[in-house]
């Protein structure tokens, strides 16, 4: 029977040496890339002139384009830009106004590669959906888990917490046991165009960093300014914009107070933001919603966990207990630097992802 599987390809090194793999493990491959950024918002934003490093653009199309016909496989790009303004541009905004950090990555994940794609896949007539993501997918007692990959600085089982045992029995990560030498090296043997390609770095629609920019330019607001306090409720300046600041900032404050202080707080109602020393940023606990369980089908009581409160954080050792309301209690062994409302907190047992949610407070 024909095993056909459907490569995510964003034009980078990674989903093609996947695509390389999959092919070689003798599959029939389609290259899919997902256009994301109309050309409506491109222009609206001035995403078409930006130098960043991006994914999904028209050089990347090319590039992926021309990894496919090397290999000798159909290569499609896919309009998902309504999808994608829908569930991540506007949670995205939403989210800043309403006080959060969102992680658009993680939602672009959740609602575009392994749902919308998924689907596109499936009436494709393809069995499995590869992407070039470093993690594992291994199956026990009767239920899929997703683990981290071999390879420590390229782990990306964080952004993939959300994915339900029917993605995960018809995904696959060829990466998820290789390092990035190795996927390098294989790109060089197959002469593949974007074999020294760097790897994108920025949020797609927001590539020089600069969101608050991306908010005003999106939603046509001009942010209004506010109050910058102390703890004690004390004035201490003025900002911009409390959508302009996240927990822990120190820099870009626009104010000089003699020591160094840091974002702690914001309140979106009154418009302030509150700055304390360095030691106020720690707390040892935080309550998630949005939850998803990957190795437990649910969570029925106190759980000890590693949990890890975003991406380039070790996680730490901490007791979660199911809090009512689709929510969990989250109560680390010692507090925590910077916990982040709509940051995403990710509980791991060993190498296998127990689950995740966004961080609510």
């Amino acid at each position: 029977m024909e095993k056909k599987a459907l490569v995510a390809m964003s034009g980078g090194v990674d989903s093609s040496v996947a695509a390389y793999l999959m092919q070689k493990d003798g599959y029939t491959c389609i290259g899919a890339m997902m256009k994301l950024i109309s050309n409506k918002l491109s222009e609206k934003c001035h995403l078409e002139n930006s130098t960043g490093q991006t994914c999904c653009s028209l050089d990347d199309a090319e590039d992926a384009r021309s990894v496919a016909y090397r290999l000798g496989f159909l290569f499609y790009v896919f309009d998902f830009s309504e999808d994608f303004e829908k569930n991540v541009i506007e949670k995205f905004v939403n989210a800043y106004e309403t006080g959060f950090t969102p992680n658009p990555c993680l939602e672009c994940n959740r609602f575009l590669k392994f749902d919308r794609l998924y689907r596109r896949a499936q009436e494709l007539g393809c069995d499995t959906l590869v992407t070039g993501h470093y993690a594992r997918i291994d199956h026990e007692n009767g239920r899929y888990l997703l683990k981290k990959g071999v390879d420590p600085k390229k782990d990306q089982s964080y952004f993939l917490y959300s994915m339900t045992q029917d993605q995960l029995g018809h995904t696959r990560f060829p990466l998820g046991v290789m390092h990035k030498e190795e996927i390098r090296r294989i790109a060089e043997e197959q002469g593949f165009v974007n074999a020294h390609k760097p790897d994108s770095q920025d949020i797609c629609f927001v590539p020089d960093g600069d969101y608050a920019v991306f908010l005003e330019t999106y939603t046509g607001k001009t942010y209004p300014e506010g109050n910058f306090i102390g703890t004690d409720g004390t004035v201490l300046g003025t900002h911009r914009g409390a959508v302009r600041f996240t927990i822990g900032q120190r820099k870009g404050l626009g104010i000089a107070l003699g020591s160094p202080m840091y974002v702690t707080a914001k309140d979106m109602t009154e418009n302030t933001v509150t700055l304390a020393p360095n030691e106020a940023l720690f707390t040892d606990e935080l309550t998630a919603d949005e939850l998803n369980w990957i190795s437990v089908e649910e969570l029925t009581g106190p759980l000890r966990v590693q949990a890890k409160i975003r991406y380039r954080h070790t996680e730490q050792p901490a007791l979660i207990t199911p809090a009512g309301s689709g929510q969990v209690h989250v109560k680390f062994d010692e507090p925590q630097r910077a916990i982040t409302p709509g940051q995403a907190v990710v509980f791991y047992n060993g190498d296998t992802v127990v689950g995740g949610g966004r961080i609510l407070r």
